[in-house]
């Protein structure tokens, strides 16, 4: 049985398919699989790919990314569904009720055999142990009752900090926005959202999460998607995956004993800006 690690589908169904019939894939009938979150949004087929992860069972893990909330929130009436999103047929299918229990259920972060899959980054203080416990605080809120109360406070970038005083809302949504949006913070742990330029270009006083001295999480492999911008990279330690199939780039799968890759092209669907 293998593990492959799948970077951001945004809704580009033909892509997975086409990835999942792959002959090093589909040749393995126990194959497992880690989809490292925004299932949907911005390609043309949000409603197909969700069901598609779906179907797989217990075979697949999906983490949670910014795409997935924002469909929530849209869903729970605090946002409109904006006009490059793809979801409305998500929220017009009859089985959306089925689709969002099942989004609310999914993980922020997800552990095994020493690699760590989240969306977007680790803040540099974190283990991946407390990765997980603060990912598990806000999987507990999406799963709970109150759940919209939590989405209609979740938006914001402050505090940009991750502090252990913190408490109620501040504490939840540094920890989504750490999650689930991060690309660049200052060696303090400060997190910066405007820029969304490649690793070269980080803005002053910042840099990628995963270059902050003494990152935590450095005794694992942190597998993550969210920064086209940034592409594949892997190095000890870190294995990024969005390779910005929904822009025209490709799909990526990396297997997880030992990063073999395979990766499918995809048509273009959106144009950067």
């Amino acid at each position: 049985m293998s593990i492959w690690m799948i970077g951001d589908l945004q809704g580009c169904c033909a892509p997975l398919e086409s990835l999942l019939a792959r002959p090093e894939i589909a040749g393995d009938a126990d194959a497992r699989f880690w989809f490292a979150g925004d299932l949907v949004n911005r390609g043309p087929a949000s409603l197909a790919t969700v069901r598609k992860v779906m179907s797989l069972g217990e075979r697949a893990v999906a983490v949670l990314g910014n795409h997935d909330l924002h469909l929530l929130a849209v869903a729970a009436g605090l946002h409109k569904v904006g006009k490059s999103d793809t979801i409305q047929e998500v929220l017009d299918a009859p089985d959306a009720a089925d689709i969002l229990a099942w989004l609310r259920h999914r993980p922020l972060a997800h552990f095994q055999l020493g690699h760590l899959m989240v969306h977007a980054g680790v803040l540099p203080a974190w283990t991946a142990a407390q990765t997980l416990a603060l990912a598990g605080e806000v999987e507990s809120t999406l799963r709970g009752p109150h759940w919209r109360d939590f989405l209609a406070q979740m938006y914001g970038n402050q505090p940009a900090a991750w502090d252990d005083g913190l408490q109620g809302a501040d504490r939840l949504r540094v920890i989504v926005n750490a999650l689930t949006r991060m690309r660049f913070c200052a060696a303090d742990g400060t997190m910066e959202f405007a820029a969304k330029a490649n690793a070269k270009h980080a803005p002053d006083g910042f840099m990628p999460w995963f270059d902050v001295p003494g990152r935590a999480t450095e005794s694992v492999t942190v597998v993550f998607g969210h920064w086209s911008t940034l592409g594949l990279l892997e190095r000890p330690g870190l294995l990024s995956l969005d390779t910005g199939c929904v822009w025209g780039g490709q799909l990526t799968a990396a297997r997880l004993e030992d990063h073999k890759l395979v990766q499918v092209a995809c048509q273009q669907y959106q144009v950067p800006g």
